[in-house]
């Protein structure tokens, strides 16, 4: 069984694929950044004219992206703590991985947070300008 599933909340996709994908018993989510529906925002980041980014502050954007995870589980029919593996890429690794590893325990660490399997990996560049995106596995909760 395969069903794909489209967040009404949630930023759009950046291209020709759902948010995310059930099969069997496993969900697995499209790459989310943190921009904001129906807008160009991305929260934490100031573009140059050229549309390149000028600055941006992780923390806002980890944030964002933690928010906009939470969205597409939701709609697809699971939550934060069906969550069992987490891929982060970052395009600075040097430069925003402490500040990352720092937040991150506020949504994955602790009593009744999940404690899923992490990747972290810095990238040249995203899609679109951002410094963050997760990919994400959760479990499917049963029909």
């Amino acid at each position: 069984m395969r069903e794909s599933f489209e967040s009404q909340r949630a930023p759009e996709p950046v291209g020709a694929f759902p948010h995310a994908k059930r099969v069997g018993d496993l969900l697995f989510l499209s790459g989310i950044g943190p921009r904001v529906r129906g807008s160009k925002e991305i929260p934490g980041v100031t573009l140059s004219s050229d549309g390149n980014i000028a600055s941006y502050d992780i923390e806002t954007q980890c944030h964002a992206v933690f928010e906009n995870v939470r969205l597409v589980l939701e709609d697809a029919g699971a939550n934060w703590n069906h969550i069992v593996d987490v891929t982060v890429f970052l395009t600075d690794m040097k430069k925003d991985f402490a500040t990352f590893n720092g937040i991150y325990p506020q949504y994955f660490a602790g009593p009744g947070k999940p404690n899923p399997t992490r990747t972290t990996i810095e990238v040249r560049a995203l899609p679109t300008p951002i410094a963050i995106e997760l990919k994400v596995i959760a479990t499917a909760p049963p029909k």
